[in-house]
């Protein structure tokens, strides 16, 4: 699960992207705590704290708040599209024992047979699980698998307590056979040979001449040297 990182957090008065940005300059992040029905607690944040907190999914935060603590899971993460800092927090107060909704990171490990291709259509599973013992991960070992062979959510190994929430039916993991060398340079021949096909037809278009495009005379229509003469 989430280790509870200990935050010190300072309550916003002001609001808005202006002062957004003065609490991002100050090297704090502006975030928000709601849930369980009471009013939005608008808080700053310390930046390098909440940025290593912020490394594992489904953090779990103890906030401290003018010598009040409240237990939050966090929501969700707004970065900045090109330097990636953190723009703002949303997070949620839970409770010891609350059930929560949560996308948890599949990852895997060994080596498939040799000449597979291993592919992942899901890389998270949603679960519902306590509040205070979200995994980190689900792990699935394709070690020595064949091609063929699918893994589904259901079949993902979860700890006990947390239920999936996820089709069952989902595929998460497919075992494929890898193209070899012949077959694809087979098919690159064949790729080649189709678009070598499409410039003979193009360029056999471009070199046409059309009539009154210095085309050569057909030899009926040029003119005769008795005709020259009897002018």
């Amino acid at each position: 699960m989430p280790d509870q990182t200990r935050i010190a957090a300072d309550r916003r008065t002001e609001f808005g992207k202006g002062a957004a940005r003065r609490v991002r300059r100050a090297d704090k992040v502006p975030a928000v705590l709601y849930g369980h029905g009471t009013p939005p607690l608008h808080l700053s944040l310390p930046g390098h704290d909440t940025m290593m907190a912020l490394k594992q999914s489904n953090a779990v935060l103890t906030l401290e708040v003018d010598q009040e603590e409240h237990l939050a899971l966090v929501k969700d993460v707004q970065r900045d599209p090109i330097r990636r800092f953190i723009e703002h927090v949303d997070m949620v107060i839970i409770r010891q024992g609350e059930k929560v909704e949560v996308d948890v990171p599949v990852h895997l490990e060994g080596e498939a047979a040799p000449e597979t291709v291993v592919s992942m259509d899901y890389s998270e599973l949603t679960v519902e699980t306590d509040a205070t013992s979200i995994p980190e991960s689900f792990t699935v070992s394709v070690e020595g698998m064949e091609a063929g062979t699918q893994v589904l959510a259901g079949q993902v190994e979860l700890p006990t307590g947390v239920e999936l929430v996820t089709d069952a039916e989902a595929l998460v993991v497919n075992v494929t056979q890898a193209m070899s060398e012949e077959a694809l340079e087979a098919e690159l021949a064949e790729a080649e040979a189709e678009v070598g096909i499409e410039q003979d037809e193009s360029e056999s278009d471009v070199l046409t001449p059309e009539a009154g495009d210095g085309a050569p005379l057909d030899a009926d229509a040029a003119p005769s040297a008795d005709s020259n003469d009897q002018s």
